[in-house]
């Protein structure tokens, strides 16, 4: 089977237009999935796996205030973000599909689940979704350290120009291993015109507002209390400096699951948070099991 099309398209929302990436095969799809990315990520977070893909049409918006997206106005949190996946949807005239989230995307999948459960028949939760082991009583600004460290550090960093936005992330541990072609091209990405240079599309007062929304908010919590989708989580036995262990520990993860009886969890061997979905090697990985799931299969590990 040939490798996917891609093309992207803007979707209007509340304070402007989201960016939206769209990989489709050339003929009819097997089917359609809303894929959703991290934090301080962008649709291109999915290129490997898109291209594991190739029958299926796979639908990715940059998130307010990320990537393409970084012009749109108005409060982050959970909710925004799933409301703004209802209107992609919305835009592209679909009733109900898998949801993929990676990272904080997952957290938002789990939401927009809860939200507008009509246009969601399962999900895929990737690293994320579930509450991490963030301690209490730290400020705002503390609570993104401790859980984003580097990667929320470099927001507010300008940078000359790409060649020096890539040397930055050369030297991370997460990806020291694991550079290619398509990391440089979604690093380069992020990158928009700021004060003294280029610096990284996503705001550090939006990655706050969505960190604290999604570890302290009422919006997930409600979710994963209500949720009844068949789901799938896979996880990282490494975090996002590919130390060990990763954002869910197994004592703790085990410990979760037996209150969430419609998920099935999966362990990625030799992967980190980042590697799980933006390496070859990941999405290898993890793309025979995203099929299964998608396609609503359940012995597909």
């Amino acid at each position: 089977m040939s490798a996917p099309g891609y093309r992207r398209i803007t979707v209007p929302v509340e304070g402007g237009d989201l960016a939206v990436g769209v990989w489709e095969p050339a003929g009819e799809p097997t089917g359609t999935a809303l894929l959703v990315h991290g934090v301080t990520s962008s649709h291109l977070a999915f290129t490997h796996l898109a291209r594991r893909l190739p029958g299926m049409r796979l639908i990715a918006p940059d998130l307010r205030g990320r990537g393409g997206s970084h012009g749109v106005r108005g409060p982050a949190g959970m909710e925004a973000h799933a409301r703004d996946l209802v209107a992609v949807l919305d835009a592209f005239g679909l009733d109900e599909v898998p949801v993929v989230g990676h990272s904080m995307g997952a957290f938002v999948a789990v939401v927009l689940a809860h939200r507008a459960p009509a246009r969601v028949s399962r999900l895929v939760l990737l690293d994320g979704g579930l509450p991490l082991a963030v301690p209490e009583g730290l400020s705002a600004e503390d609570t993104v350290a401790a859980i984003l460290g580097p990667t929320a550090a470099r927001l507010s960093m300008r940078f000359p120009d790409v060649d020096a936005y890539l040397d930055f992330w050369r030297g991370h541990p997460a990806f020291a291993h694991h550079w290619t072609r398509e990391l440089e091209a979604y690093f380069a990405y992020d990158l928009v015109p700021g004060d003294g240079g280029l610096r990284p599309a996503t705001s550090y007062a939006t990655t706050v507002d969505d960190t604290i929304d999604l570890n302290t908010g009422a919006a997930l919590r409600e979710a994963l209390a209500a949720l009844d989708k068949p789901t799938l989580l896979m996880t990282a036995p490494r975090g996002l400096l590919d130390e060990e262990p990763g954002l869910y520990e197994e004592s703790r993860l085990e410990s979760m699951l037996a209150d969430l009886p419609a998920i099935r969890h999966v362990r990625v061997d030799d992967v980190n948070h980042y590697t799980l979905v933006m390496s070859p090697e990941g999405a290898d990985a993890v793309a025979p099991t995203v099929a299964g799931a998608l396609a609503g299969e359940r012995s597909t590990a």
